[in-house]
This record gives structure tokens, sequence and C-alpha cells, in this order.
């Protein structure tokens, strides 16, 4: 990166964390108020004024976004999506970037998405609270050897889960979810010895754990695949401007109906059946992401 493009990135978070501030303010004082008035209608009314809030600040990012990047966006796969729908979104996890980059292609399409978030996430300024105050559902990181010597900490984490879901089960949503767990490194791709050219393997937990908490109303399956034509990016590579062209190819897809009803935890029939399910899908997005990296290889590349 050139000093212009860190410079160019240095602006771009100040940007941000000038257009945090600024509407932070409302969202922190409507999370207070809705700390006290605790009546169903009440809180109706102040979650719908949260999401305005925050809808003004995701537009404000958006703007920053187009105006200092300049990024060429190939987009494919939005049409005929609708905001009163019920969603879940799975999608390639590369990047911090790819969260900006969800909000660029989702914004205004669907509903606002609600992603599983760290729990120590809460304590952060102003976003935290604003997340909370929002229903966004707070999960627990817990390590494999943590894992074994207490192995009903699974048992939380699905709990949180469907705790969380179901308080979406009144207003549609659209639940954005990372199945690989963590983001995509040559390291971890040889760690987890995984099966995928360009992704690591899928954990099928949480898409089924929605679907059973949301009772049948998510239907539809956005498979989403983010590819960096340029290869592998960081975060502050992306708001330098160093990331010219971005592609995103969406594929809804029909959840089978056999998989709308089923216990994932305790039927081992129905998990292996609904983890190959998951599988295959993600067998076809890596032969995509295999066709638009080689097919990009080609092209000439910017000075």
């Amino acid at each position: 990166m050139t000093l212009l493009d860190h410079g160019r990135a240095v602006i771009s978070l100040l940007l941000v964390a000038l257009n945090t501030l600024f509407w932070g303010v409302p969202v922190y004082l409507l999370t207070l108020v809705k700390l006290v008035f605790r009546g169903a209608s009440q809180q109706e009314v102040l979650a719908r004024a949260l999401m305005r809030t925050v809808n003004f600040w995701i537009y404000g990012n958006l703007w920053i976004q187009r105006v200092m990047l300049g990024i060429q966006w190939d987009i494919q796969g939005t049409e005929g999506l609708r905001m009163d729908e019920w969603y879940f979104v799975n999608c390639n996890h590369q990047s911090w970037a790819d969260l900006p980059i969800l909000l660029e292609v989702f914004t205004g399409r669907i509903p606002f998405p609600k992603i599983f978030t760290k729990q120590e996430l809460i304590w952060l300024p102003i976003i935290g609270q604003a997340l909370w105050a929002m229903d966004y559902p707070f999960m627990r990181r817990y390590s494999r050897e943590e894992r074994r010597r207490h192995p009903e900490i699974a048992g939380r984490d699905r709990e949180a889960a469907r705790r969380a879901c179901r308080k979406y089960r009144h207003t549609p949503v659209a639940i954005l979810n990372f199945p690989e767990g963590t983001r995509f490194t040559a390291a971890k791709h040889r760690q987890q010895a995984s099966p995928y050219r360009h992704l690591l393997p899928p954990r099928a937990g949480g898409l089924a754990y929605a679907l059973e908490a949301l009772e049948g109303r998510i239907r539809c399956l956005l498979d989403v695949t983010i590819i960096y034509p340029q290869g592998e990016t960081s975060f502050w590579a992306y708001i330098g401007g160093q990331v010219k062209r971005i592609v995103v190819r969406v594929r809804p897809i029909e959840v089978p109906a056999r998989f709308l009803e089923g216990d994932y935890h305790a039927d081992p029939e129905f998990r292996a059946a609904f983890q190959s399910w998951l599988g295959a899908l993600w067998r076809q997005k890596d032969d995509l992401l295999e066709r638009h990296l080689k097919q990009d290889a080609h092209l000439p590349r910017e000075p």
C-alpha cells in the first residue's frame, strides 16, 4: 500500500467514527429508554425507532464507502428479494470487509440482518449497546479444550441461539451466519485439513437451530459467495481503496421441507442428513470460487 492508500484508510475510518458518534447518541438514548419502559407495545415502538436510527447510520457508512473507495461492484442474484420475508444468510468469510460488503448488497432489499455476535462485543461503547437494544444474539466463544472438559457448554450455546431466534418469530428478519466460524486463511485451511479448495468446513448448527426456533418461518436460504478477484485481502487494504473490484453472487435456495422440523442435537440421522445437505452447498460454493478466481487470474491487472 502507498502512503496515499494509508491516508485514505485513515480518513475513511475517521469519517465512519464521526458518523458512528453522531448516530450513536440517539441510539444510546433510545437504549436507555428501552431499559425503563418494558411494556410490549412500548418495546415495539422503541425497536422501530432504533431500527430507523441504525439505518441512517448504515446509509451514512455506505455513502462514505462509495465516495472514498470507488469499488467496481459485480453483484448478481438479489432480484426478487423482499423486506417482509424471513431469510437465513450463509456466507463465506475471508475478511472483516465482508460485513460492509454484505450491507452494500442487502441494505433495503431484505430485513436488517442479525448476526450471532461474540459476547465480548456487548462492552464496546455505543456499538455494543446498540446490538443489545436490537436483540442481537450474543454467544460465548469456548475453546476446544473448554468444550472437552465441560460438555454442558454446548447445551448453553444451543439454548442461547434458540432464545435469541424466538424473538424474531413475529417480525421478518434476516439472520446472517458465517458457517466457517472464522476468517479463512491458508494456515487455518491446512490446520483443519479442509476438503475444499477455498473454504473451511462449515458448521451446520447455527442454521439448524435457527430453523427450529423460528418454527418454519425461514424457508429461504440466501447462499452468498464473496469473491475478491485480487486474492486474499485485509480490512485495512479494503478501506485504503486497494480492493478495486468485488464479485458477489447470491443464490436463493428453498430449504427442504424435511429440514424445517427435526432435532439437530438429539437425532443423529437428521443431523447427518442436514450436514450432508450443507456440505453439498459448500462444494458448489467452492466450485464457484474456483471458476471465478481462475477467470480473474487471466484479466490484466491495474498498474
